[in-house]
């Protein structure tokens, strides 16, 4: 099964972690491009670029789809100053660029039965509001498929390879409505089924393309499954409402017989697990119990012989393969230590394709043969000359917090050539249902390698990974029992003898940009500055403003501002209301076109921060959204930030 907004997030990541920009040099400073807003950042040395230059020149690779045909495969890599779609002839072949767009180009998938063409989407500005593209191999032409004005997602192919269903708000704007058309005539575009909110989605085609598999996802810890007929559009619940406990399904997928579903949910566990639902009794076979942890992904073999499973053990991925037919194990050759994420099937039923990402180790596109259990490396990503061999790897630690509750991070340590009590990075995850994983640090080992800071990635409650019930520990009320998680991680870094409780830097993208807000309104005496990248600063106004296709889903995890005394709770706790407090520089980050978390909240917390007299930085992008993409901007953000860590943190 493939879930493609958590491997495009996690592909994301890579490349915003990673970086790759260059940006045009004065006589002795870089200037900044013509889309940047710069205000209170000084002027930043062109030497400062040359030295870091290799750091930004990491490159990685995303698998996206096997052509059904040939042993050849999609991936999106960036060669210029956006990632875009390659095609790759063989392993380690040479990577052919089909797409040349000024914006980012993170998914693509071959027509599944002829693979003379694929579908992409792209969006403009990082404003999100994906279109539809078809790409014909023979004539390289590219021609629009959705009405280029409402955001689009998803697509999911029928068997046959004449259909395709996705999602679209352009009925209301904001309910994710299912449409089904033939890429390759346009003109069949047709609406197929409507439905209310923006959190449905498409799964999987039944084997006879009569029914589309769709989830409806209200939250993290609710979700249901529907059919719908691909014909009609009559829609069918699957998974009953009303129970005493919300469960939670995170994907599913037709047997080959049609008489069943596989599916990953939480149902009756504190984790996730993998089961066989069978349609006619509505019967959970869990075929996962004997492992602890999150099953995070899967796909099943085009014969529907073999089911291949990814499981979060602890943060590490783990991958296995189920033989249908026993529902027993079949072993596999072990994978470095890191992140698994785009399993995928070739036709030929032997060739699991996937991206792997290690701490040691870029992201790139692999593939297993699970007859010969050989693995093949399709892509190898360039690292500007540096050996990442040297790379630090991380160390699970863990911590107590103010109820007792184990919470745990990642801990990157500098090398051994800087002596004495290191200076100290907290970077905090976004989500906030997401979760730190051991991964390639891209441009952030500079700060391990060059500026000897070590980097702590805390994993607060709320982070999924850790089971549904600490998922649930920060919702509505307990929001700042997560924010509380990371002053008892100050309190344990006093008591480390190689960590620096004095030199402590605070930062955080999207959620974690208000957890990095919070803290400094709450610990601004046990830090020396915070960043805030794309983060919230006021939860009303953020609630009031986000994009209206995930206003409620948000509402759901944060609390309804509506409500008196919800909305009372939110104002109280919000940054933006508690600004007199931030006593220490902060450096706040933003895209004009963030539709998640609108501009308005990087402005507001800027004048006011600034209105206190405190130190502010602030850097905009008017052409990205939620975090930045484009190398030329990336690089100036990186620049700024080292000149802010060694301004605040380092002096």
């Amino acid at each position: 099964m493939k879930f493609l907004t958590r491997f495009v997030a996690a592909v994301l990541a890579v490349f915003l972690i990673s970086g790759f920009m260059t940006v045009a040099q004065a006589a002795d400073t870089i200037t900044p491009g013509d889309n940047l807003v710069v205000e209170g950042i000084p002027p930043i040395p062109a030497s400062l670029a040359q030295t870091v230059d290799r750091y930004t020149q990491f490159r990685s690779a995303g698998m996206l789809s096997w052509h059904p045909q040939r042993r050849e495969i999609l991936i999106t890599t960036r060669f210029g100053d956006v990632p875009q779609i390659h095609r790759v002839a063989f392993p380690l072949g040479s990577r052919q660029q089909t797409t040349f767009f000024t914006e980012p180009v993170f998914r693509a998938g071959f027509q599944p039965t002829k693979g003379d063409y694929f579908v992409f989407s792209k969006d403009i500005g990082g404003n999100e509001f994906n279109q539809l593209y078809r790409y014909d191999l023979a004539s390289g032409d590219v021609t629009l498929l959705t009405d280029g004005k409402s955001r689009n997602s998803g697509g999911v192919w029928s068997n046959k390879g004449d259909r395709m269903i996705y999602n679209s708000t352009r009925r209301t704007g904001k309910d994710n409505d299912f449409y089904s058309i033939d890429p390759a005539n346009p003109k069949s575009d047709r609406l197929l089924a409507q439905v209310e909110g923006g959190g449905w989605g498409g799964m999987s085609w039944s084997p006879d393309d009569r029914q589309l598999l769709m989830m409806e996802f209200v939250s993290v810890n609710e979700s249901y499954l529907w059919t719908l007929d691909t014909n009609s559009g009559e829609k069918k619940l699957i998974t009953p409402k009303g129970g005493k406990e919300k469960v939670s399904y995170q994907g599913g997928m037709f047997s080959k017989d049609g008489k069943g579903l596989y599916a990953v949910s939480d149902r009756e566990s504190e984790f996730q697990r993998l089961a066989y639902i069978d349609l006619a009794t509505l019967k959970h076979t869990y075929l996962t119990t004997q492992i602890p942890w999150d099953v995070e992904e899967f796909d099943l073999s085009e014969d529907g012989k073999l089911l291949a499973y990814v499981s979060n053990e602890d943060g590490i991925s783990v991958l296995h393969l189920i033989d249908t037919a026993t529902n027993q194990e079949k072993p596999l050759p072990k994978l470095p230590i890191g992140q698994v994420s785009g399993i995928t099937w070739h036709r030929n039923n032997q060739d699991l394709g996937f991206t792997l990402v290690s701490a040691r180790s870029t992201a790139d596109a692999y593939s297993l043969n699970v007859v010969t259990n050989k693995i093949d490396r399709w892509t190898e990503s360039e690292t500007g000359g540096l050996n990442t061999a040297n790379f630090s790897e991380p160390e699970l630690v863990r911590w107590k917090s103010f109820d007792d509750r184990t919470i745990s991070g990642f801990l990157y340590r500098p090398p051994a050539k800087f002596q004495g009590k290191r200076p100290v990075i907290i970077n905090i995850h976004g989500g906030p249902e997401a979760q730190f994983r051991p991964s390639f640090l891209g441009r952030n080992n500079y700060y391990l390698n060059e500026l000897g800071a070590a980097i702590l990635f805390p994993n607060v409650r709320g982070s999924t990974g850790y089971g549904k019930t600490f998922l649930q520990l920060d919702n509505g009320f307990l929001r700042e029992d997560s924010v509380k998680d990371i002053g008892a991680l100050l309190d344990w870094i006093a008591t480390q003898p190689d960590l620096d409780k004095d030199r402590i830097l605070v930062t955080g993208g999207s959620y974690g940009g208000y957890m990095s807000l919070a803290v400094a309104t709450n610990y601004s005496d046990r830090i020396r500055a915070a960043i805030n990248i794309v983060g919230i600063s006021n939860f009303v106004s953020f609630l009031e403003r986000t994009e209206s296709y995930r206003r409620d889903l948000r509402r759901v995890e944060y609390g309804d501002e509506r409500d008196p005394k919800m909305r009372e709770f939110l104002l109280r706790i919000s940054p933006l209301n508690n600004a007199q407090k931030i006593k220490k520089p902060l450096f706040v980050v933003h895209g004009k076109n963030d539709p998640r978390v609108p501009l308005n909240e990087a402005e507001q917390i800027v004048k006011t921060v600034r209105n206190n007299g405190v130190p502010v930085w602030y850097l905009m992008a008017k052409d990205e959204g939620h975090g930045f993409s484009k190398k030329k901007n990336v690089d100036f953000q990186f620049y700024s930030t080292i000149m802010f860590i060694k301004e605040t943190l380092l002096k």
